[in-house]
Order: structure tokens, then C-alpha cells, then sequence
């Protein structure tokens, strides 16, 4: 079988190469914006130039791809939006059979999150593509997440206005290894990729103090602070307001939700959350 990963030169999609890669039974393709160095990859994988943004690449790119394992754009809204039409498109004009598709496990475009919009405009040209889809609702990632444990190292505290919600954070790795079942073994519908259990920022922040021997304490505080003090801190507009939206929507309960689908996909239990910050290095 031949698969095509798009994103293959970031966090997710190099590590879903490697893992069907390391199968030895199928011909991987390597997509990224630019072709990356011939050792980059193990044998037997191709590397190819396409940018979310070039139609034509892309169908050039996935011609005579069985199965297609989609790692999502990233950037402003309007621009993932139209990089994920291009590329659903090119899979349907190519033949693609089957398309895994990375979503996020809020996507639902009453949300407040940004992305959820994106994801769940995708999901519908998804729907409509006429291919076998298969889709990965991801939820938040503990790499990323722990990125605001860690800047928070300095004051001692975790200001964030998530309030009481919880987040059920999950591994990239653990995300990588679901995306790659899923394209040896069509699946169809859509499977909510968690973390084995759901945390309050508090609990959150309680389990990074242990584990890093610091003092770490969750403030919760309200978005109009949140925007200040990113604005004071520097931090890009657009970025700015993602955060602040993707908070909102942690306050709803939009990322508690746990399910059993990493351990029923790939025979492992997930990674816990305490696990990748022991893992995590901290300055």
C-alpha cells in the first residue's frame, strides 16, 4: 500500500512516517513545503516538495497514493481553511481510496475556539470528498500545553482564565501512533484521541511542581487579563486572540471529554500526563 503523509517535517506527521516506515510493508511518501534532506528519513521513504498552498503540487504529490494521512495547516484561520480545501481536493482528483484526517476533539463551529471552525469545516469537505475518511479528534497536546507550565516557572504562577475547566491532554506521540493504525487499518467515522484522564488547570499545575520540584500554583484569572498580559509579554496578535479563544473553550468543558480509542487503536495505553512532563526538559 502506498501512503502519503502530508506535514511530515513537523511534531506529528515525522513521527507517522517513521512508525509506517518501520513496518517495512508500504511505500511511504514524505510531504512537506520543502524537500528535505535525503537522511532525513529511513530507506525506502520518498520525499516530496508540496506546500498546502500549490494545488497543483499536491495532486502531482499524491498521484497513485492509496491512502492519505492528513496532519493539519497551521497559521490564521482563513489560511488553514483554504490550505485543508486544496488538499482534500488534490486527494479526490488524485484517487485517493482514503484519508485520515488529523481534527481536533472540539470541532464544532458554535465553538468559541478559533479552530474549531477550521476543523469543523474540514470535517464537512471531508465528508463530501467521497473518499473513506477516517478522523482523529485530537485533544489538547501535553507538549503544548506544558509550554504555559513552563514560562510560569519564573513568577510561580499559572495564570490562565480556564477557570474550572478540564482537559483530557493527550501525547503527540501517542496522536502519531493512532494516525498511523489508522491508515493500515480503515477504520472509517471519527475516533476522539485523549489522554487516560481529564485535569483542572489546578491539578495540572500541582503535577508539574511535583514533578519538577518547583512552586506552581494555577491563578485563574479573566480573559481581559489574559490578553494584557500576553500583549505586555509580546506576544503576536493572532496568536493573542487563538489563545484567548481556545481558553474560552476549555471553560466550557470542550476538551474533558476521556475515551479508551488510543488503547483500542494501538494496543497501548496512552501516555499520562505526568509521564511527558517527567520526560519534558524545563530550564
Amino acid at each position: 500500500m502506498r501512503i502519503a503523509v502530508t506535514g511530515a517535517s513537523g511534531q506529528i506527521g515525522s513521527q507517522v512516517v517513521r512508525l509506517l516506515a518501520d513496518e517495512q510493508a508500504h511505500q511511504v511518501v514524505a510531504l512537506s513545503r520543502r524537500v528535505l534532506p535525503s537522511g532525513r528519513w529511513p530507506a525506502g521513504v520518498s520525499a516530496r516538495a508540496a506546500d498546502y498552498a500549490d494545488l497543483g503540487a499536491l495532486s502531482t504529490a499524491l498521484r497513485g497514493a492509496d491512502t492519505l494521512v492528513f496532519v493539519s495547516s497551521d497559521g490564521p484561520v482563513a489560511q488553514v481553511m483554504a490550505h485543508h480545501h486544496n488538499v482534500i481536493r488534490a486527494a479526490r482528483a488524485s484517487g485517493v481510496a482514503h484519508i485520515v484526517a488529523l481534527s481536533g476533539l472540539d470541532a464544532d463551529p458554535c465553538s468559541p475556539f478559533c479552530y474549531a471552525v477550521s476543523y469543523g469545516y474540514t470535517e464537512r469537505l471531508l465528508a463530501e470528498s467521497e473518499c473513506l475518511v477516517s478522523i482523529a479528534r485530537a485533544s489538547i497536546y501535553s507538549e503544548f500545553f506544558i509550554g504555559f507550565l513552563t514560562r510560569a516557572r519564573a513568577s510561580g504562577q499559572v495564570r490562565l482564565p480556564a477557570a474550572d475547566g478540564r482537559i483530557s491532554l493527550v501525547s503527540r506521540a501517542d496522536v502519531a501512533r493512532c494516525l498511523a493504525a489508522l491508515a493500515v487499518r480503515p477504520a472509517g467515522g471519527h475516533h476522539d484521541i485523549t489522554g487516560p484522564q481529564s485535569l483542572d488547570l489546578a491539578a495540572a499545575s500541582a503535577l508539574a511542581a511535583r514533578a519538577w520540584g518547583t512552586a506552581l500554583e494555577y491563578v485563574s484569572i479573566t480573559p481581559a487579563e489574559h490578553c494584557a498580559e500576553m500583549a505586555i509579554a509580546g506576544e503576536d496578535p493572532w496568536w493573542m486572540y487563538a489563545y484567548s479563544t481556545m481558553f474560552a473553550s476549555i471553560q466550557e468543558q470542550r476538551w474533558a471529554a476521556v475515551s479508551d480509542e488510543v488503547r483500542r487503536l494501538t494496543g497501548c495505553s496512552p501516555v499520562p500526563f505526568r509521564e511527558t512532563l517527567a520526560s519534558c526538559k524545563t530550564a
